[in-house]
């Protein structure tokens, strides 16, 4: 039935809407005076509205949406309809003869809500336009088939707990894509699904608001809205689209910081240093961010001077730490107030304070092992300088703050006193020098004093036992004691030690005689007027100032004194000429000058002045002294000095001239080892040794020509055998210089050697055939056997082609080619 009245709407739409085609109406008229045809103003044949078409309507057979007339079809057949534009022959056709329009799919208005088309009517048997072609639209109705949507969606808002009501959160947007300016289709309505009583929506605007006060974000947090949109202004059988708002509520400063429980007790042993932690405390905050920070302080009096309280880096936890040192003995509790408050305020909230919070804290002191307690921080002591060793300097105590009873034992860090000036007592603590002590050398003396807990206490049990070595299982033996009275073989874990520095200051004593500040050499013209001023000669004292500061000075008395001194009375003296001026003379004067301090005992020191008379020139400056003029009055000039000089230095440069060409000459006969020929031909000489023959020479002698020696007196040895007794070798005198005579020597030494090798010589070959069957194979002594008469040579031509060129050398003859 729907699908009925929904194609009699189009029809009627496009019947209201059909065009008429008027026939053209053409006019022939003459103008003046010249006859013929006139072209008229054509009235156009169109008449037309819009073509309307309904979307999503889809029917069994295309859809009849208007029709095409012209005035010049007369029904006649011969006109014919033609359409063009957006969809024609696809979407939209026509009847060529009848002009009907229909639509061949359904259409969606959402993809396109018009179409343009060109219409035109042509004649069917030329296809000659019998009017000009004319454009129509047609546009897509809108049906409400599309449900609202929120592109947005999903939201995330967040509003401040505590909100007053009304306070907006979010605006929410959705869209229809239906055609608003067509009835109710795009018309939208929000309304809330889910999140009432918390929250409201404006129908209109889609605003989301709070709809209740106070809402806590310690209670809930998050809240999850959802906004429905409705078309059609909400009445029924209108679509609609759902989305979803995550509210969440951000933390105000609306709580206060508590402590869970009113009490809180820590310990802490009484060796803890300042810094170190005790405990910590948390105030609970359920707020959360800055608005849950807190700064905690310490109240009373009493507990922050012993302790500290501070905030840990996260603002939350108070970080309760030692300021000063316990003492288990002095004071064994701390009892005192903590606060904690927030240190962000919002003055809204402030009817819900007051923000901060208080607690009890109870801290107890335990005891623990601890080092020996100096009786001061630091010893300053004092001992004269040049007293015996043995002489007391001073005592340091140290006491056990656990068990006042226990020994303690004391001794000197050596690195402290690397000159070992000081020894202790170790009972008792005293401090003996243990050398004598020059304060000029070294005022101060810091020593580093280390006091030693021992420890040791009897358990019936078991013995001497340590009380802090708790991992021993066996009795062990009372400790031995050392010659001064101190036990030795105890554990270095079972004793607490402390070091204390020790500063001895050495007194000073008047040792040290005055002297002068340095050596005065000095001169006085020979045309000085009487009283006048030669030097001013210092003294020096090495005692300290204020035991020795005053020096007297005293010059030689008497009429046959050639100076003068005065002394200053501020530690320096005045050398004058006297009244009766000083003879001169060529040696320089000696003045001596006595001088003494005022000390307890009083020492003095004589000291001499050279003075030298010189004479001068008008303006005070020296010409010449008198040694000078001593040597130009016996002829030495200056000239003659420098001759003499010259003379002494080219001499000189001779002899070291000399001396260098002869240490030439002589390493020009001492060549190197690999170049020495005379070693070459004793080596060729050893050939029976081979390279194994270490002892075959002395290759020493030959590369010194100066150490041979001469023959030796007596019979010569047999060279055939090795020597049973090793003659030992004699130095040998210096020899010949020259090669010839020195190789000659040295092959006479050679042969008359008996414990020289090597034995395959000339000798040997000659003994060697002897008491042998064989006879001798050496060519060297086969032709001094017998007279010198030559062996037979039958054996060698026996011997076969292989020794036929060994039989050639000794007159063989060579025997027939095979």
């Amino acid at each position: 039935m729907w699908g009925l009245v929904r194609l009699l709407l189009a029809w009627l739409g496009g019947w209201g809407c059909m065009g008429r085609l008027a026939a053209p109406a053409r006019a022939w008229a003459g103008s003046r005076g010249h006859p013929g045809p006139a072209l008229l103003r054509t009235r156009r044949s169109w008449v037309w509205n819009q073509f309307f078409v309904i979307e999503e309507y889809a029917g069994p057979e295309p859809v009849l949406i208007g029709k095409l007339h012209s005035d010049v079809d007369r029904g006649e057949g011969r006109t014919k309809y033609l359409l063009t534009g957006e969809g024609a022959g696809t979407v939209f056709v026509i009847d060529e003869a009848t002009g009907n329009i229909h639509v061949t799919k359904s259409l969606d208005r959402e993809e396109k809500a018009q179409y343009v088309l060109l219409a035109q009517a042509v004649d069917r048997a030329s296809n000659r336009p019998l009017e000009p072609p004319s454009e129509f639209i047609i546009k897509v109705q809108d049906i409400n088939d599309n449900p609202p949507i929120f592109p947005l969606g999903p939201y995330h808002a967040t509003v401040p707990e505590m909100s007053n009501v009304g306070t907006s959160v979010i605006q929410v947007t959705a869209h229809d894509a239906d055609d608003p300016s067509y009835g109710n289709s795009a018309k939208l309505v929000y309304t809330v699904l889910d999140g009432l009583p918390f929250f409201s929506v404006d129908p209109q605007t889609g605003v989301v608001r709070t709809a209740i006060p106070n809402m806590d974000r310690e209670t809930q947090e998050e809240f999850l809205v959802v906004i429905q949109a409705k078309d059609m202004g909400g009445h029924m059988g209108g679509l609609s689209g759902s989305t979803t708002v995550t509210v969440t509520l951000s933390d105000v400063n609306d709580n206060p910081p508590k402590f869970p429980q009113s009490l809180y007790q820590f310990s802490v042993v009484e060796t803890a240093g300042p810094g170190t932690l005790v405990g910590r405390l948390r105030a609970q905050d359920p707020d959360v961010g800055d608005n849950a920070l807190m700064a905690y302080s310490i109240l009373d009096g009493e507990g922050s001077e012993a302790f500290s309280i501070s905030t840990d880096s996260q603002g939350r936890d108070g970080l309760l730490t030692v300021r000063k040192p316990l003492d288990f003995e002095s004071r064994r509790s701390y009892s005192f107030r903590v606060e904690a408050t927030n240190t962000l305020i919002d003055p809204a909230y402030l009817r819900r304070g007051p923000f901060k919070d208080v607690a009890s804290v109870r801290v107890a002191v335990q005891d623990a092992p601890e080092p020996p307690a100096f009786t001061q921080a630091a010893y300053h002591l004092t001992v004269p300088e040049n007293k015996a060793p043995g002489t007391l300097v001073g005592q340091i105590s140290a006491a056990d703050l656990d068990s006042p009873a226990s020994p303690i034992r004391y001794s000197i860090l050596p690195h402290s006193d690397p000159e070992r000036c000081f020894s202790i007592q170790p009972e008792e603590g005293t401090i003996h020098t243990a050398a004598p002590l020059d304060r000029e050398a070294r005022v101060w003396h810091n020593l580093t004093v280390l006091a030693t807990e021992l420890g040791w206490s009897w358990g019936p049990e078991r013995g001497w036992v340590p009380p802090l070595v708790a991992e021993w299982s066996a009795p062990a033996a009372p400790p031995q004691r050392s010659p001064v009275g101190s036990p030795v073989g105890i554990p270095h874990s079972s004793a607490q030690a402390s070091r204390v520095q020790v500063a001895i200051q050495t007194l000073d004593e008047n040792d040290n005689a005055p002297q002068l500040a340095e050596p005065y050499d000095t001169f006085v013209c020979d045309s000085a007027a009487p009283g006048q001023l030669i030097q001013v000669i210092q003294a020096l004292d090495r005692d300290e100032v204020g035991n020795s500061s005053h020096v007297s000075f005293q010059g030689p008395l008497g009429p046959d004194a050639n100076f003068t001194v005065r002394d200053n009375r501020d530690g320096s003296a005045s050398l004058l000429l006297p009244s009766r001026p000083a003879p001169p003379r060529h040696a320089p004067y000696l003045v001596p000058i006595e001088l003494w301090d005022w000390g307890q005992p009083a020492l003095s020191s004589t000291a001499t002045v050279t003075v030298s008379v010189c004479r001068c020139q008008p303006d005070g400056s020296v010409a010449s002294c008198w040694p000078e003029a001593h040597l130009s009055a016996a002829g030495l000039s200056t000239g003659a000095l420098l001759a003499i000089i010259t003379c002494v230095g080219a001499l000189l440069a001779l002899v070291v001239l000399f001396a260098a060409l002869r240490r030439q000459k002589r390493e020009a006969l001492m060549v190197l080892e690999e170049d020495d020929v005379r070693e070459n031909i004793i080596t060729y000489d050893d050939e029976g040794g081979g390279e194994e023959d270490t002892e075959a020479f002395d290759i020493t002698a030959l590369q010194n020509p100066d150490g041979a020696a001469p023959p030796a007196p007596g019979p010569p040895a047999r060279r055939d055998v090795l020597p049973r007794a090793r003659v030992s070798r004699q130095p040998r005198p210096p020899g010949p210089a020259d090669v010839a005579q020195l190789l000659a020597l040295r092959l006479r030494e050679a042969d008359e050697d008996p414990g020289v090798p090597p034995y395959d010589s000339v000798q040997v070959y000659g003994y060697e055939g002897r008491g042998s069957s064989c006879g001798s194979l050496s060519s060297l002594g086969s032709g001094s056997e017998a007279g010198g008469a030559p062996g037979p040579a039958e054996p060698l031509d026996d011997w076969g082609p292989l020794f036929r060129t060994l039989a050639e050398l000794y007159g063989a003859k060579e025997p027939p080619a095979p």
